[in-house]
């Protein structure tokens, strides 16, 4: 199945703008918890997942975005902002620093709490929408 030029845009439109947001996030969590151990990938890989999870559910249950629009969000938004290729590098430097103790705990973390906060967010958009429903 081809990708409709509409949905292309989407997806490169929502990548810009979620690579954006997760840079300045970076930004941002560096100057509060410095930069030598990668806090900030664990928040923006969290909060994306969460979001992922939450979304999901949402079309899922109670709304149907367009192909288009869901283009945008997940693959786009998402894909910009999660960091996985970002994390991935994070764990090099850590191994080529020698530092493989913090190169675990750092991939644990990672991996488990973005699973965390995908299911968190299924949950809470389940509790929100039965309770309105």
């Amino acid at each position: 199945m081809l990708a409709s030029p509409l949905s292309l845009i989407a997806v490169a439109a929502g990548g810009a703008a979620g690579s954006v947001a997760r840079y300045l996030m970076l930004l941002v969590i560096a100057q509060w918890v410095g930069s030598r151990f990668p806090v900030g990938t664990i928040i923006v890989n969290v909060i994306g997942c969460t979001v992922m999870g939450m979304l999901s559910e949402l079309a899922a249950l109670t709304w149907s975005p367009s192909p288009e629009l869901r283009a945008f969000l997940l693959v786009g938004v998402l894909g910009g902002f999660t960091t996985f290729s970002s994390f991935t590098l994070d764990i090099g430097v850590l191994v080529a620093r020698d530092e493989i103790a913090a190169a675990a705990g750092y991939f644990l973390a990672s991996t488990l709490f973005s699973v965390v906060g995908f299911f968190a967010g299924l949950w809470a958009v389940r509790s929100l929408v039965s309770v309105s429903l």
